[in-house]
C-alpha cells in the first residue's frame, strides 16, 4: 500500500525536516579530526530531544543509536563508536526525526581535510545525482525514471550504484512503500502520484558495486574497501517540480565556515 499524504501532513514532515536539518548542522559543527562518531551521535540525540522530537533510528529494529555514521568504505548503517575521525576521511551522517506522527529522513556525506580529488568527485557526483533523481519526481513519471537518472549520471563519471540498498516511502512509518532504487529503466515501476512522499538516497561507490554486511548485523561496507558516498532528501511528488521537505541549508551554512570540512 502506498499512502498519499494530505497537505497538512506535508507541513508536519517539512517541520520535522527543518529540525533534522538543524540536527545535521549541530553535528557538522563538531566534525573534525579527533572527534569520535559516538560524540557526534550524542549531539544529535540531545538536539532532537531538546526539540521535543524522537530520533527515528534509535531502537528501530534494535538499532542502538540516533544516527547511522558511516566512514570511508562504510556505505550505510555504521554504528557510532569510539572511532576518531581523521584528516582525509569521508563520513556520512544519516538521521531521522519523528514528531507529530510523521518521520523525516536525510543524509549527507562530509569530506574532512585533505581528501583526494577522486573521492571529492565521488561526493560531488553522488550529491548531484540526488538532484538528478529529484528532477524526475513529478506526477506521471515512474519510480524507474528516478533510478535511471541517478544511475546514468553516476555511471557516466565512472562510479557504481549499490543495488541491494534503496530509497523508500516515508510517513507515519520510517520505511513505507514504494522502494526507490537508484538504478532502473525509464517508464518502469510505480507511477508517481501527487503527495506521495519518498526518500531518494543515492549510495554510490568509487570502486565496484559489491557490498557486504559486517558481523554486527548493521554495518555495510564496500567489498573492495573503496569509499562510498550517500546523500538523501525526503521529498513530496508534485505536478511540475518535487517539493523537497528536508533541507541542507543549515549544513551548508556550517560547512562554509568550517576549517575542517571541504565545501563540495
Amino acid at each position: 500500500m502506498i499512502y498519499l499524504k494530505t497537505n497538512s501532513d506535508l507541513e508536519i514532515i517539512r517541520a520535522n525536516g527543518i529540525i533534522l536539518g538543524q540536527t545535521h548542522a549541530e553535528v557538522a559543527k563538531m566534525i573534525k579530526p579527533g572527534v569520535t562518531t559516538k560524540e557526534l551521535d550524542k549531539v544529535a540525540y540531545e538536539f532532537i530531544k531538546d526539540n521535543n522530537s524522537t530520533p527515528s533510528f534509535l531502537n528501530y529494529n534494535k538499532f542502538p543509536a540516533s544516527l547511522c555514521i558511516s566512514v570511508n568504505d562504510v556505505v550505510v548503517h555504521g554504528i557510532p563508536n569510539n572511532y576518531q575521525l581523521r584528516d582525509g576521511d569521508i563520513v556520512t551522517i544519516d538521521g531521522g526525526v519523528f514528531k507529530n506522527g510523521f518521520h523525516a529522513d536525510s543524509a549527507y556525506t562530509y569530506a574532512i581535510g585533505n581528501v583526494n580529488e577522486e573521492t571529492l568527485l565521488l561526493l560531488k557526483t553522488t550529491k548531484e545525482s540526488l538532484y538528478q533523481g529529484i528532477e524526475q519526481a513529478v506526477v506521471g513519471k515512474r519510480i524507474g525514471d528516478i533510478g535511471f537518472a541517478i544511475q546514468t549520471f553516476s555511471e557516466k563519471l565512472g562510479f557504481t550504484i549499490v543495488r541491494e540498498l534503496v530509497g523508500h516511502g516515508v510517513g507515519k512509518s520510517l520505511h513505507e512503500k514504494p522502494e526507490v532504487a537508484n538504478y532502473g529503466r525509464r517508464g518502469d515501476g510505480a507511477k508517481l502520484k501527487e503527495n506521495m512522499v519518498i526518500a531518494i538516497e543515492p549510495m554510490v561507490n568509487q570502486g565496484k558495486k559489491a557490498i557486504h554486511q559486517e558481523n554486527d548485523g548493521w554495518t555495510i561496507r564496500t567489498q573492495d574497501r573503496k569509499p562510498s558516498a550517500h546523500f538523501e532528501h525526503t521529498i513530496a511528488i508534485k505536478k511540475d517540480k518535487a517539493d523537497i521537505l528536508t533541507t541542507f541549508k543549515f549544513i551548508e551554512e556550517v560547512i562554509a565556515k568550517s576549517e575542517y570540512i571541504v565545501n563540495i
